[in-house]
């Protein structure tokens, strides 16, 4: 009787260590990229859906150029199957740990430096990338493809028809888009067509649909410059020089710059909030790449006497 007993038990121990073990084996056997900013983050999902875990760094709301990352989110990071990073120098505070998995044999893929990246032609950054490509949805189309290749590469579980059906299928939703905002944008007198941001993110968007970048409160292609006196005074006498009453000023940095800015011109500035370098949180007008996208092109729009749709 014990040893049937003791078999029994024997049994149902191991029973039960099978089951926990091939529990973690399935875990362990899932397919995970890891993508540092979360608009990028959207996109990959969308490519990916249910074929891969995706783990985005970049919380909502947040600054590409100074997000930090827990110790945890870097093991993630180095245990990945897939990197995807922007690059081009926008994830200042998170490239050391994307360096340091490529250096441990992690396949990363820097997205920016696919789509024929602009420099910046104004500013202390005169010269160098500009790394905010996707405010051109057209390049975004260009590089879900290249997502695609790599994740079908470096993840052999994943399946690759479904891959390709779900980029084939987010490529036409951009496409979408393209033709959505150029429509919004030609409502737009030519002459009306000039931004003024709190720093230089639009430039992609401006040389896709006809505008003109003015110039920039922080003369600079990240939010961690600072602008001096003189900078300011020059963007007040562009502001006077080409009637703008309208500053797009990004939702994720405090506006306080553009309304001093505003005061000192002397005359009525709207200030707008858009979405140019996070998403928004779950819900928000900007919960997704499209979302942000439709809702950036409202605001200019509308912003500069065209017809928001």
């Amino acid at each position: 009787m014990r040893v049937r007993l003791f078999s029994a038990l024997a049994a149902l121990a191991l029973s039960i260590t099978c089951l926990s073990g091939c529990s973690r084996l399935a875990t362990d056997a899932s397919s995970h990229i890891v993508v540092t900013t979360n608009i990028l983050g959207d996109i990959v999902g969308e490519i990916v859906g249910a074929e891969a875990d995706v783990t985005v760094l970049m919380k909502p709301n947040a600054d590409p150029h100074s997000f930090a990352i827990s110790a945890q989110e870097a093991h993630a990071l180095q245990t990945s199957d897939l990197v995807v990073f922007n690059g081009l120098g926008l994830e200042e505070g998170a490239l050391h740990h994307v360096e340091a998995a490529s250096r441990d044999g992690i396949p990363t893929l820097e997205v920016g430096a696919a789509v024929d990246p602009i420099e910046y032609n104004s500013g202390n950054t005169a010269g160098q990338m500009d790394p905010h490509f996707w405010t051109d949805p057209t390049r975004v189309a260009r590089v879900v493809e290249l997502i695609a290749d790599q994740v079908i590469e470096h993840l052999p579980r994943v399946d690759a028809e479904a891959i390709r059906k779900q980029a084939a299928s987010y490529t036409d939703e951009l496409t979408a888009l393209d033709a959505r905002m150029e429509q919004q944008f030609r409502a737009i007198p030519e002459t009306d067509r000039k931004l003024i941001t709190n720093h230089h993110v639009f430039a992609y968007l401006a040389q896709r649909y006809g505008f003109t970048v003015i110039g920039a409160i922080m003369p600079s292609g990240t939010t961690l410059a600072s602008p001096s006196a003189s900078d300011l005074a020059s963007l007040v006498g562009a502001l006077n020089d080409n009637g703008i009453d309208t500053i797009f000023v990004d939702s994720s940095q405090p506006d306080r710059l553009a309304r001093v800015l505003a005061d000192a011109v002397g005359i009525d500035v709207e200030i707008r909030s858009l979405f140019s370098e996070s998403l928004g949180g779950p819900g928000s007008d900007a919960d997704s790449y499209l979302n942000m996208m439709r809702f950036n092109a409202s605001q200019i729009s509308d912003g500069l006497g065209g017809t928001p749709r």
